[in-house]
Order: structure tokens, then sequence, then C-alpha cells
């Protein structure tokens, strides 16, 4: 069987209070800060939990309990017109750092995201970056 969900790379998690967000992570669960940046108004950290992926984005623009479930696809437009025929409905883009999103929601209500990496240099140049607030 052969799908169009490469990997499951991120874990999107809403972080309205950032710093707090990133304590918790780093000195609670013993996370590894990789980088944080201030970019178009909005806060976004990524911590490594464990060695392999998903790594945590913690961003402070999404909305209260609605973590999303970030799939990696080869080709956006390819997976979201393959999807539409199957009857999914697109919710919302948006950016991650490392590419293009689209959001949709299972029948639960759960929010699943399908991205094209199409900035794969990100997670390396972003590395150690700490933007100051």
């Amino acid at each position: 069987m052969t799908t169009m969900f490469e990997s499951l790379d991120f874990l999107y998690i809403p972080a309205p209070n950032i710093q707090e967000s990133i304590r918790y992570y780093t000195k609670v669960l013993e996370g590894e800060l990789l980088w944080k940046v201030h970019a178009y108004g909005v806060w976004v950290a990524c911590i490594r939990l464990s060695e392999k992926e998903p790594y945590i984005l913690l961003a402070d623009h999404i909305e209260r309990k609605d973590l999303m479930l970030i799939y990696r696809v080869d080709n956006l437009d390819k997976a979201s017109s393959e999807l539409r025929a199957r009857g999914w409905r697109e919710e919302k883009r948006l950016e991650i750092p490392v590419g293009p999103c689209l959001t949709f929601r299972d029948p639960a209500d759960n929010s699943i995201v399908i991205y094209e990496n199409r900035r794969p240099h990100v997670m390396r140049d972003f590395k150690g970056r700490i933007d100051n607030e």
C-alpha cells in the first residue's frame, strides 16, 4: 500500500504564553529548544523531545485545545486534489517555517495538516536561533 503521507514531522501545539510553554517543555519534560523565532507577529518555538520526529512546534497564534498533526506530502497541490476527490474539505491555509500547509478536520473534529517541505534548509538554518522578545 502506498500513501501520500510521507511522515508525521510536527505536532503544532497552542502556546498562548510562549515563554511558559518553552519552560515546561525544556525544564519539566527535558526537551531541547532547537529554535525560537518571531516573524509576522507570531512566535514559534521548536522543541525536540525524542531522538526521532515529530518535533514539537509551540505557537502563540493557535487557538487553545487545537493540537495539529502535521504530515509531510511530496506535492501539496496533488495531495489536496486527491483528497478533495475523496470528499475532503480544506479548512484553512497556513505557513510553518518549512513550507505551506492545508488543514482539514476528521469526523471527530481533530485537526490534520498536510504540508510540502519547500524550505528543507530551515531546520538546519534555524538551529540555535533564539529571538528575544
